[in-house]
């Protein structure tokens, strides 16, 4: 478990700018260490304001886009092309406009596809997808992904990692299906806490006056079951991205001033 870092930036368009920058950073050493990167995406306007900076970033060209793996956190569990699909967000924002390896594009499975609209099933494709591409030196049934991005939603979820629901009591499974969550669409297939926690660098973004209640509970020592914010770190380094709207309600020497 790695303690949280904290990093706040004077606006959302900044925070977004600044963690694009910091994300080519990572995957270009990564490629350079390893052969190759992974990288855990996450949907929300947040997630996909960082995919946007992303595709206008002047260093944007220094990934080698066909060495690297993506994956996502979380899927509404809807139809193939939906527009409120994160993949189907995703590809808007960045994706179609970069030299990815499609078999290295790994999308959870939609509504009506191979698995009908049986959710469990779904996720446990996933897991196998995951399992599949982990090597032995990952020590565990999921990659050891180099970024793993997540969003903070108001109410602390992350992933589809709703507070008090059964997913994010989950110890064993790296991936499950989600029933009746608290915001449309109730179905989802979500990555659990145990997976997240194998990413070697884990990211919480949180942009906005709204988001400001959960980050200070997130990082105020509150449990995982009612905060998932709160259970969400990497092995090698946590660190939460905010504008100065979602840090506002954080104490003042948790962090540096704020910065760009």
């Amino acid at each position: 478990m790695s303690a949280p870092q904290i990093v706040v930036h004077r606006d959302k368009e900044l925070m977004a700018q600044a963690a694009a920058a910091r994300l080519i950073t990572k995957i270009v050493d990564a490629q350079a260490a390893r052969g190759s990167a992974s990288v855990v995406l996450t949907g929300g306007r947040n997630g996909n304001g960082l995919l946007a900076a992303l595709a206008t970033a002047p260093a944007r060209d220094a990934v080698d886009w066909a060495r690297l793996d993506l994956w996502w956190g979380d899927e509404r569990f809807l139809p193939d092309g939906d527009p409120e699909r994160n993949v189907t967000q995703a590809r808007e924002a960045l994706l179609d406009s970069v030299p990815l390896d499609p078999a290295r594009v790994h999308a959870m499975p939609p509504a009506g596809g191979p698995y009908g609209n049986d959710v469990d099933a779904a996720a446990e494709a996933y897991a196998a997808e995951l399992a599949a591409a982990a090597r032995p030196e990952d020590h565990g049934p999921v990659p050891a992904f180099d970024v793993l991005l997540l969003g903070v939603g108001p109410d602390t979820h992350v992933a589809s990692l709703f507070p008090e629901l059964p997913a994010v009591r989950e110890t064993e499974r790296p991936v499950v299906g989600v029933r009746g969550a608290p915001k449309p669409p109730p179905n989802r297939v979500s990555l659990t806490l145990p997976a997240i926690r194998a990413a070697r660098e884990v990211w919480l973004l949180a942009a906005g006056e709204d988001k400001a209640n959960a980050v200070a509970l997130a990082l105020s020592g509150a449990g995982e079951i009612q905060a998932p914010a709160a259970g969400a770190y990497g092995r090698s380094r946590t660190l939460w991205l905010l504008d100065a709207a979602a840090a506002a309600r954080l104490p003042r020497e948790l962090y540096p001033p704020a910065t760009s």
